[in-house]
């Protein structure tokens, strides 16, 4: 067996030494009596944005779920494999959180693909140019705005297809049922890598906005 790279071991030694050690108790109350978050975040694979350090979350506190480009696919009921799609199911229907949060993130490289292959044909014999599809739509409202930037245009697809993949959400059955009975609450964020800002969708306007901590009494 190879060994693992050495600053994965050094970071390990960190946690045993300076984490767990005196979390102890905490996490033998995690293996005891299970995990019971109130939240999912889905979020990117970007090594950049990790929710459960921006969110300064402890274990067990967040259930997240990564894939490219933090995307919420329809709800399609059939023998595949549905990986983003039964951590959904997991997370709703066994964990029962209350709240979901759709986290997207600057510069993500996900939504660039999805931008630049828009003008041309994706390849359908690849993993990443099926998934990356799921943007096309989205992608083509925001290449027809020629008023964008391409910054711009960037920034506009991450945050619309944020509301894409909310929308997607209601798709699923289970989802919809919870959110209309007031058990589900749904959340759209977008966190900017270089400012650190996060960015929080409004429900009635669907805009963003930065969030400040101060109004909140943070």
């Amino acid at each position: 067996m190879t060994h693992l790279p050495e600053r994965l071991l050094r970071g390990y030694k960190n946690f045993i030494n300076n984490h767990f050690s005196y979390k102890t108790a905490h996490y033998q109350q995690l293996a005891i009596e299970g995990q019971k978050p109130e939240v999912l975040v889905i979020a990117c694979c970007d090594s950049r944005t990790i929710p459960e350090v921006i969110f300064d979350a402890k274990p067990g506190e967040i259930f997240t779920l990564r894939n490219v480009a933090n995307v919420v696919p329809p709800f399609s009921p059939d023998n595949n494999y549905h990986a983003t799609s039964a951590a959904l199911e997991y997370a709703v229907q066994l964990l029962e959180v209350k709240h979901i949060v759709v986290f997207g993130h600057a510069h993500c490289g996900g939504v660039c693909t999805a931008l630049k292959e828009t003008c041309k044909s994706l390849p359908s014999n690849d993993f990443i140019g099926q998934w990356i599809s799921l943007l096309a739509p989205a992608a083509e409202i925001v290449l027809n705005n020629k008023l964008l930037s391409w910054p711009e245009k960037q920034t506009a697809l991450e945050q619309l297809s944020i509301r894409h993949s909310l929308r997607n959400l209601e798709t699923f059955p289970w989802i919809k049922f919870r959110k209309d009975q007031g058990f589900l609450t749904l959340h759209g964020v977008w966190f900017d890598i270089s400012s650190g800002k996060l960015w929080s969708m409004e429900q009635e306007t669907s805009c963003f906005m930065c969030v400040e901590l101060e109004s909140f009494g943070v």
